[in-house]
């Protein structure tokens, strides 16, 4: 049976038994785990892509500078970073069928929904009887086009573009107007709107605080920041990893009470504060327009808390705390990320 290494990140320590003067550290380690069962019946396939910081005990690691203020949330400025937005968008929760254009949204992000439709001027809203969730359709040929054509050569995944050709080239009476021969974008430049689309889609933030005890009896807690994006193929994950540094993974699902398999899926996960440096250099060149742009700024500011160095005293843990506990919870004003 093989081995693996893991690199867990952004441990706090502290040990109990002391006074005010507890020691507290900040450190990366390795577990080394077998390659059999992982708790929910997965296996760990996980390929390390870059390099990380490790640092020993007693040691910070070298946490690196970002700027204090968020940048001016902005939207996509022309139909260009437009289109790239909303390819990474469609690759993440579009789909093409036989005459429609639809997007999927939690309801949490109607005014996203809205404001592709008006950036867009075709298609309609509606909300999902019974689901919390609304969708933004476009039946009509010439929004189609419109969207085609923005896309075209943006997407990422052939299947979107094999649904484009199946679907709607022959569709109509008279043949769609698409400008040029369809294309997907094998380019490995992300400095572009398609990231943000794409997270908006599939990512997300997460603040993790584990307390354990280690066999001296000594209590632990382990503070990590992972930014995860899901998906049931590894390339585009390879893509995101390339750009970011970071982790990728392999899930296997375990079968459902009625013995349905369900699909295994790959997993990105930023692994360090390099990587998450990364991620927060992207995200604010190029926002995400949905509601979890509220949880990717709680995850940024308990990055400032961290390089403050405030994880180390009681009030900053809280306050990693609270963050952590507001995530998802939107309209909760108590809560500033600012």
């Amino acid at each position: 049976m093989s081995a693996i290494y893991v690199l867990v990140t952004v441990v706090t320590k502290f040990r109990l038994g002391q006074s005010a003067g507890n020691n507290l550290y900040l450190f990366l380690y390795f577990i080394k785990i077998e390659e059999a069962a992982l708790p929910g019946g997965e296996k760990s396939c996980s390929s390390r892509i870059g390099t990380s910081e490790t640092t020993r005990e007693g040691t910070e690691e070298n946490i690196k500078y970002i700027p204090r203020h968020v940048p001016k949330h902005i939207k996509p400025a022309n139909d260009e970073q437009f289109a790239h937005y909303l390819a990474g968008l469609i690759d993440g929760d579009g789909n093409f069928s036989y005459r429609h254009f639809t997007l999927v949204f939690n309801s949490s992000d109607a005014s996203l929904a809205y404001y592709i439709k008006e950036r867009l001027g075709f298609g309609y809203v509606n909300k999902i009887r019974n689901k919390n969730a609304i969708t933004y359709v476009i039946s009509n040929k010439v929004g189609i086009e419109k969207v085609i054509n923005l896309v075209n050569g943006k997407l990422r995944i052939p299947f979107k573009i094999d649904c484009i050709q199946k679907y709607l080239l022959n569709a109509y009476s008279t043949p769609l107007n698409i400008k040029t021969d369809l294309s997907i974008n094998l380019s490995v430049d992300l400095d572009n709107y398609w990231l943000a689309g794409f997270s908006d889609a599939d990512a997300s933030f997460q603040i993790k605080i584990l307390n354990r005890k280690r066999l001296s009896g000594n209590a632990i807690t382990e503070i990590r920041l992972n930014f995860q994006v899901d998906k049931k193929t590894k390339d585009l994950l390879e893509l995101i990893a390339k750009k970011l540094g970071g982790n990728i993974g392999y899930r296997s699902s375990l079968p459902s009470p009625s013995g349905m398999q369900g699909p295994d899926t790959y997993y990105y996960g930023s692994t360090s504060f390099g990587s998450a440096r990364s991620v927060i250099k992207y995200f604010d060149k190029y926002p995400m327009l949905s509601t979890k742009h509220l949880n990717y700024l709680k995850w940024r500011k308990a990055y400032l808390l961290i390089l403050d160095r405030k994880h180390l005293t009681v009030e900053g843990k809280m306050e990693i705390e609270r963050l952590k506990s507001s995530m998802n919870k939107y309209l909760d004003p108590s809560v500033e990320v600012y």
